[in-house]
């Protein structure tokens, strides 16, 4: 095996575990919570936007249950980061404006593990491989 191979394993493991670990700290820290007590969450959710509760907790749960889910498997990656990139952009920078980087340090290295998922896409070991076209780079 040559030093090329290698190092294309290693990226692509690297990117595996990237958008995997993401992805699951994203769905069990924050997304499951929200889906299965959505009754609570209701009374908890901000609205920045005025949108309604429910609304504004659907549009989370889509970022954080369904979109790391795809991110997980490989399948739409880079387009399944734009939702989470754009929620954690909006509980940072409008929701918490007031936090400084040490309290929202969660929210800051989910929004770098997703934001180098978007850039280098899900790697080789992805389901995504059996798309079409340009899908197969999404």
């Amino acid at each position: 095996m040559t030093y090329s191979t290698l190092n294309d394993h290693a990226q692509d493991l690297g990117l595996l575990f990237l958008r995997s670990v993401g992805a699951l700290f994203l769905l069990f820290v924050h997304g499951l919570p929200k889906l299965l007590d959505f009754n609570t969450q209701l009374t908890l959710i901000e609205d920045p936007f005025h949108l309604g509760a429910p609304l504004t907790l659907s549009i989370a749960i889509f970022a954080e249950v369904l979109c790391p889910l795809l991110i997980l498997t490989g399948v739409l990656a880079r387009l399944a980061c734009l939702p989470i990139l754009i929620l954690l952009l909006v509980a940072l920078v409008v929701v918490h404006s007031e936090w400084s980087v040490e309290q929202g340090q969660f929210g800051w290295l989910l929004l770098i593990i997703f934001t180098s998922v978007l850039i280098a896409g899900p790697g080789r070991l992805a389901l995504n491989h059996g798309l079409p076209g340009a899908l197969r780079y999404a």
